[in-house]
């Protein structure tokens, strides 16, 4: 939490800071990633597979089962108004998703340093299967996410 904030404000500024993401957001928008809840620190995303996502094994493209999990990890990681990259991030895939399964991505932050960031990210499909495990390590930037 940030000093000096009571947790109704925390909650108001990672509100603000993924809002303002989103926004500008083309490739989550793209995918259809919905973001459905916020806080300092966690997000949980959604996305509904679509024909378009599938592979040759008529299975989600693992690619889009990772954007999933890197939006809802860089939502995560910048939601204290910390402009963060991405410095390193690593999925498992655990079962396959398949078209019409709606993808929950739930990140959540393990810690955050002055700099550097560790992040998990468990998707799961409508069964509440875990369909991935994604781990990211983030890098702040030296500014903020919202204008100034």
């Amino acid at each position: 939490m940030i000093k000096n904030q009571n947790p109704q404000q925390t909650k108001q500024l990672a509100l603000a800071c993924v809002a303002h993401m989103m926004e500008n957001d083309a490739a989550s928008k793209a995918l259809g990633i919905k973001v459905i809840e916020v806080d300092a620190g966690e997000v949980i995303a959604i996305m509904t597979i679509t024909a378009v996502m599938l592979n040759g094994h008529l299975s989600c493209h693992g690619g889009n089962i990772f954007s999933l999990a890197d939006s809802a990890f860089a939502f995560a990681c910048n939601s204290e108004n910390f402009a963060a990259v991405a410095a390193g991030c690593s999925i498992d895939y655990l079962m396959p998703a398949f078209k019409g399964d709606v993808l929950t991505a739930k990140a959540s932050q393990l810690h955050q340093g002055k700099r550097c960031g560790i992040y998990h990210v468990t998707v799961s499909n409508q069964d509440n299967q875990v369909v991935a495990l994604f781990k990211g390590n983030s890098a702040r930037i030296k500014r903020s996410v919202l204008p100034e």
